[in-house]
């Protein structure tokens, strides 16, 4: 299932508490533009490090598809950011 809802908690190191929600579908739609460019760029460095298009975007689409229930967690001090995918 294609990734619906990343959710970004985020406690700064004075206690305060920062939640996004942020939906899949209408950040890709504003960012579409980059990611045309994005896209030419993964094909010329295909062709520059000999690997095959059609290879990497099936490795791209099952991560992308793997990714709904996983959560990133990263603490240092008395700051930490949770990112949740859902």
């Amino acid at each position: 299932m294609f990734p619906q809802l990343v959710t970004v908690r985020h406690r700064r190191s004075s206690g305060r508490r920062l939640r996004l929600y942020l939906p899949v579908v209408p950040v890709l739609v504003v960012l579409s533009p980059l990611l045309l460019l994005a896209a030419a760029a993964g094909l010329v460095a295909c062709v520059v490090f000999r690997v095959s298009p059609v290879g990497a975007l099936c490795g791209i689409w099952q991560l992308v598809w793997a990714l709904p229930g996983t959560r990133f967690e990263i603490e240092q001090g008395r700051t930490s950011v949770l990112v949740s995918v859902r």
